[in-house]
């Protein structure tokens, strides 16, 4: 059954390339065609256009297919284009004529929008709500090693002395960050589509009010063509905010695989969290991590790809937009994997002691040297001179660690401000 049909026959190598994997992404959007389908007949019936007894029976009948997706018996057969054409079948095979009429006022373009939309929703908040239990293990890993001594490098050299309560808050802070953009690509996607049909709008007396309050939507996207243009623009949010928790956390899995290695010897994990080689006994790789890093890369391309692909798009709907589909169900689904194998993963972290006396860190403390001078007095220019000489003839003795007490610095991690940024 395809919503289109129109008793004229396709070939059958254009109905398998224009159909592509559009079943299998759409167990995916199911729940959400049939909670809003429920909406649209509810609808439907305010406005007069069904009967009371009409909606009833569309609802008992949607339920009925509620049930059978949370058991695991609602499949997309073959014979259908998508979960839209499956759901109207079912609704026409039990209840005759009034099933053909729910799709009365309505476009499988706007079906496609508002199930992705509340798609997005449902799970920009469970990343985010993700994102905020690693944040918070983060933030308990600082604390715990706040004193742990990490030497601090740029361009990978040593340059100055950090700390494990450094490195771990530091990424909790930046996944804050990322928090927000999540926040906002929720308020984007807020925004009811249904009842902008193809994209203008309908004859139908129809009350979009109605459904953006059943939907649970914040507002609507009143203009009906803006409606339709969304498609594609919600995507690219949604996959650019998962781009930017991506880099953080691509960034955070590269540090941690840098840091296992035996140059550095920082971490360490249990062995059960690692892999081996089938020729090297004594190999522990940071397989993980390593994947990790991979799969974020992969999300960060995604969000390039969409650009591409809907960046020359003129206003109204055009079948490309089939294509980014896949894309954002991929890059939703994979993060949310990802956050719940690295929040499971560097919990289990074994934070080492860093011996400091070891000849590659005997420069580590230059800078406070530094300042050490011209807090007794010598301007910072004299100062840096005097200690890079002692570098240039080897006589360069640490005189010790200065605190450091401005906020944010390794001494004053400002742990609890940090928090106060997620509340």
């Amino acid at each position: 059954m395809k919503l289109w049909d129109k008793g004229i026959s396709i070939d059958e190598k254009i109905e398998k390339f224009t159909v592509g994997n559009d079943r299998e992404l759409d167990m995916y959007l199911a729940e959400y065609d049939l909670t809003a389908s429920t909406a649209h007949a509810k609808m439907l019936g305010q406005v007069g256009i069904l009967k009371e007894e009409e909606v009833t029976s569309i609802e008992a009948e949607l339920n009925k297919m509620k049930v059978q997706l949370e058991e695991g018996s609602f499949i997309i057969e073959k014979e259908f284009e998508d979960v839209h054409s499956k759901i109207e079948y079912e609704l026409t095979k039990a209840l005759g004529e009034t099933g053909k009429k729910v799709h009365t006022a309505r476009s499988r373009n706007d079906q496609v929008l508002v199930a992705m939309q509340l798609y997005f929703k449902k799970n920009l908040s469970e990343i985010s709500g993700k994102t905020k239990e690693l944040v918070d293990v983060l933030l308990g890993l600082a604390e715990k090693h706040k004193d742990n001594t990490l030497p601090g490098y740029t361009h990978l050299q040593v340059a100055m002395p950090s700390s494990f309560g450094l490195w771990f808050s530091a990424y909790a802070e930046l996944l804050i960050d990322d928090l927000y953009l999540l926040e906002a690509g929720y308020k984007v996607v807020d925004q009811n589509p249904l009842g902008s049909a193809a994209g203008y709008g309908s004859s139908f007396p129809i009350d979009r009010d109605f459904t953006t309050k059943e939907l649970g939507f914040s507002t609507m996207k009143y203009n009906v063509v803006a409606a339709q243009m969304s498609r594609g623009k919600c995507e690219r949010t949604v996959t650019a905010n998962i781009s930017s928790l991506a880099n953080t956390l691509s960034r955070f899995a590269m540090d941690v695989c840098l840091y296992m290695s035996q140059n550095f010897d920082f971490i360490g994990f249990p062995d059960e969290l690692t892999t081996g080689s089938s020729i090297m006994p004594h190999k522990k790789n940071p397989d993980v991590f390593e994947l990790i890093r991979g799969k974020c890369n992969k999300l960060q391309a995604i969000a390039n790809e969409m650009i591409l692909i809907t960046n020359n798009l003129p206003s109204g709907y055009h079948r490309d937009f089939q294509l980014i589909k896949e894309n954002s169900i991929y890059a939703v689904e994979n993060i949310k994997e990802i956050l719940d194998i690295f929040t499971h993963s560097i919990s289990l972290i074994n934070v080492k002691d860093v011996d400091l006396n070891d000849e590659k860190y005997k420069y580590l403390y230059t800078v406070d040297s530094i300042n050490d001078l011209v807090m007794q007095g010598s301007s910072f220019r004299d100062a840096y001179k005097e200690i890079g000489e002692q570098v240039q003839n080897n006589t360069y003795s640490p005189s010790g660690a200065l605190r450091h007490t401005h906020k944010g610095s390794k001494d004053r991690l400002s742990l609890d401000e940090i928090r106060k940024k997620i509340e």
